[in-house]
């Protein structure tokens, strides 16, 4: 009982002290605004104690604003709080038929769990599994099960977010999206060609690359490149031609999602299986896994613990969404309803109502916050931080924030600044915001929840100035 009331301790001191919180902005941070052109009205900004009491600084904390990728840190912690930091997700290899002499002939059936880092070990590794039992040869059709999520493909149809829709960051999530469905480019230049190379081998995929090499920085390699297109001949083979320039002595990587999704999956399975000296007469087909299907290989994904890291030090947005639909599985089931993003949106509204946070004018879409739609207050976010800090997950939680001057977003930032590596902030960024959301410790061993938005059509002039808030709460000023 004790527990539970110095866990609604600080929520109160929040709402009712709000009054004795400073509402001018540090003169530094709006010296910086006025130098990008921004007003100081485009941002919004709560520092509240981490252990509860007055604000030290309250600037529009109540208004909704874009979060850009900070509203990872909401899906997250919900993640881990609903979940549990040991959450697994599994995938399935199932089969409808026999294996004789070594073949198995009717249907297989590869059945996704939603498991947001599915990458090609761990389909090697089923099938690696398979071809133990004693299967070198398949005679049958590989049915690719996706049900778990609804629509199964919420890509098609959607349009374009920005300019770079075949880009890592902006694959959408189905149940079973396989190392997010990209290749991954590695090229590298010398004075006279470019080598490219890719990964992973995919049976029939080949690479047409024809680069001119061009003087120019190698940071601005893409600056001269044209999108690559992607040509299907009569013989089955897949080629994806490289146009345009490239810089002299460069050497950079790149992944783009540039094949249907089946059809990445089929040519990464029928390589792989090649090279286990096996042979696969079929073709790869969506469908569902009939209930009668016999269990062959399972694969358990690593922990929600372990994935909560590269979710907010790198930001990734694929694994973010997926993990948004998973929320939405864990509605029950009289309350569910046929859209996992709408399931998705009721859990966190959930969450966040019986947690004692306001939820007016709070908006999900994805969970990504790689959105034109998502808002959310500073007042709300930093309320979630402290309910964070005390949450029986928060070593999980605190550590796959990136830390200021080492690693994630923020490795390159605040170097000389007293908040080096003494807090944890997740950045956010979009074309017309940016954001910074965390803790911060100050000179004094004190700590600190920080939360701030610029959002404007200008939005990143104003970088700095958030910079300039995490200092400025860091030394105690």
């Amino acid at each position: 009982m004790m527990k539970q009331k110095f866990f609604w301790l600080p929520l109160l001191l929040l709402a009712t002290s709000a009054v004795c919180a400073q509402t001018i902005l540090p003169e530094n941070v709006s010296a910086i605004l006025r130098n990008a052109g921004l007003a100081e009205t485009s941002l919004s900004a709560l520092v509240l104690p981490l252990q509860g009491g007055a604000p030290r600084l309250a600037v529009l904390e109540e208004r909704a604003m874009a979060p850009a990728s900070t509203m990872k840190l909401a899906t997250t912690l919900v993640a881990l709080e609903e979940l549990g930091p040991t959450f697994r997700w599994r995938t399935e290899l199932l089969s409808q038929g026999s294996i004789e002499a070594a073949t198995l002939r009717g249907t297989l059936y590869l059945r996704g769990g939603g498991e947001p880092n599915l990458n090609w070990d761990g389909l090697r590794a089923m099938f690696r599994s398979l071809h133990a039992q004693g299967v070198a040869h398949l005679e049958a059709d590989l049915v690719l099960d996706r049900s778990l999520f609804q629509p199964v493909r919420p890509d098609l149809g959607v349009p374009d977010f920005d300019e770079s829709p075949k880009a890592y960051y902006n694959v959408i999530p189905d149940a079973l999206v396989l190392s997010g469905n990209v290749i991954e480019f590695s090229l590298e230049s010398n004075g006279q060609k470019t080598l490219v190379r890719t990964q992973p081998p995919l049976a029939g995929v080949l690479i047409d690359a024809d680069l001119s090499l061009k003087d120019m920085p190698c940071n601005a390699w893409d600056d001269d490149w044209d999108p690559p297109l992607v040509q299907a001949s009569s013989d089955g083979n897949i080629t994806v031609m490289l146009r345009g320039a490239f810089p002299r002595n460069c050497k950079t990587k790149t992944r783009l999602s540039l094949l249907d999704r089946n059809l990445y999956i089929e040519r990464f399975l029928q390589s792989f299986w090649q090279e286990l000296g096996g042979t696969w007469k079929g073709r790869v087909k969506d469908g569902l896994t009939p209930p009668d299907a016999v269990l062959l290989v399972e694969r358990h994904s690593e922990t929600l613990a372990d994935l909560v890291k590269p979710i907010n030090k790198a930001s990734d947005n694929l694994m973010a969404r997926t993990l948004y639909l998973t929320l939405g599985t864990q509605l029950p089931k009289e309350g569910r309803s046929d859209n996992s993003f709408g399931n998705a949106d009721a859990t966190m509204l959930r969450w966040f109502d019986k947690s004692g946070i306001a939820t007016q004018g709070l908006v999900f879409e994805n969970g990504s916050g790689l959105s034109r739609l998502e808002r959310i207050s500073a007042r709300q976010l930093a309320s979630l931080l402290q309910i964070g800090a005390r949450s029986n997950w928060f070593a999980e939680f605190t550590s796959s924030l990136p830390i200021v001057a080492i690693d994630g977003a923020m490795r390159r930032r605040l170097r000389e600044s007293p908040a080096a590596g003494r807090a944890r902030i997740k950045t956010g960024t979009l074309r017309d915001a940016v954001a910074v959301a965390g803790y911060v410790r100050d000179v004094r061993n004190q700590d600190w929840v920080v939360v701030a938005f610029i959002n404007d059509p200008e939005a990143r002039k104003g970088r700095p100035a958030l910079d300039a808030l995490i200092d400025w709460v860091a030394s105690g000023s």
